[in-house]
């Protein structure tokens, strides 16, 4: 499968939002990339489906043991409001946050079904309220939630409910399909730096094509939502070129000291801490600029300090197991 989502050229005029069918699928531009489009529905059953997406996504994301069932929402309040220590109280407002997304959303279940049975639920209905209060509750107490990893953007992925409930459908999408742009962006970035980098390094030359085929299949995997069949093709593919990476060692010249020993260890270090970043980018599919900044600083660092030595030594890189 090859990687429809070229970046389009400053000269090219294209307007943001415009679909046109490339290559068989239907593509929406957004800030450079045409990105995979899907046609849904603008109702209050799709809305429920994505913000229950978008709830799963954020709490694989963040520590364990915040996602808390919106029924127990009083309990976790009350031990909230009653606990002095202040690290046992930041875990409780971690796990109010939990409580309050999950009870939004439970609400949410029940209007579906009543629209489902015929009943019309009118935005002013106490019902919808509520439930716009939990996510608002959720949003306040979910900066006390520490994320999974130490990257960036959980404050972004946490708002994204919120938004998907006081957006139309089509708003929120839009707003999803220029942070996709963005991530798609950064992929190119990282892997961009890495290849001119190392593409003339004999030690590592050989890691280019597999860099280059992690960047097209992350940004595909960005893209592509879980549900649509062609993941089945993309996932083994992106997962398999960042295992590859994760696996490879230099190939050393014959006879190297212990001064290349230790080149080689910092290069594939800075390889594989790139192709992190860009697996991270793909999973989170949310922009890390702040990420992407510091690591594209660090390639220039490691050029100043090592770019001489770098290109001295014939021998290619190889594959194995560490």
């Amino acid at each position: 499968m090859s990687s429809p989502q070229l970046k389009v050229s400053s000269i090219d005029k294209v307007s943001n939002g415009t679909i046109k069918n490339i290559g068989g699928e239907d593509r929406i531009f957004y800030d450079g990339y045409w990105i995979r489009y899907y046609d849904v529905p603008d109702n209050l059953v799709y809305k429920k489906q994505l913000i229950d997406q978008l709830t799963r996504r954020v709490f694989h994301h963040t520590e364990s043991g915040i996602n808390t069932p919106g029924e127990r929402l009083e309990e976790v309040r009350a031990a909230y409001e009653a606990e002095k220590d202040q690290s046992r109280k930041r875990v409780l407002a971690a796990m109010l946050a939990g409580a309050l997304m999950n009870r939004g959303s439970d609400i949410l279940t029940h209007m579906v079904e009543l629209e489902q049975m015929g009943v019309t639920v009118k935005s002013n209905n106490e019902l919808i309220k509520e439930c716009g209060r939990c996510f608002m509750g959720a949003l306040e107490y979910g900066k006390y939630i520490r994320p999974a990893t130490s990257k960036e953007g959980l404050d972004e992925l946490w708002g994204e409910p919120f938004k998907a409930f006081t957006m139309s459908v089509n708003q929120f999408l839009e707003t999803r399909y220029i942070k996709l742009a963005q991530a798609m962006r950064e992929i190119d970035l990282t892997a961009e730096k890495l290849i001119s980098m190392f593409e003339d390094a004999p030690m590592f030359s050989r890691l280019v094509p597999v860099i280059k085929e992690l960047a097209e299949y992350a940004k595909l995997a960005t893209e592509t939502m879980r549900s649509d069949a062609q993941i089945i093709e993309i996932w083994p593919r992106f997962v398999g070129a960042a295992d590859s990476i994760a696996a490879a060692v230099p190939d050393y010249p014959q006879d190297y000291t212990r001064r290349e020993t230790a080149l080689g260890r910092r290069g594939m270090k800075l390889i594989q801490d790139g192709c992190k970043l860009i697996v991270s980018h793909a999973t989170i599919r949310i922009p890390m600029p702040k990420s992407t900044r510091e690591f594209l600083h660090q390639c220039d660092q490691f050029c100043d300090k090592y770019g001489s030595r770098l290109y001295s030594h014939g021998g290619k890189a190889h594959f194995s197991s560490k």
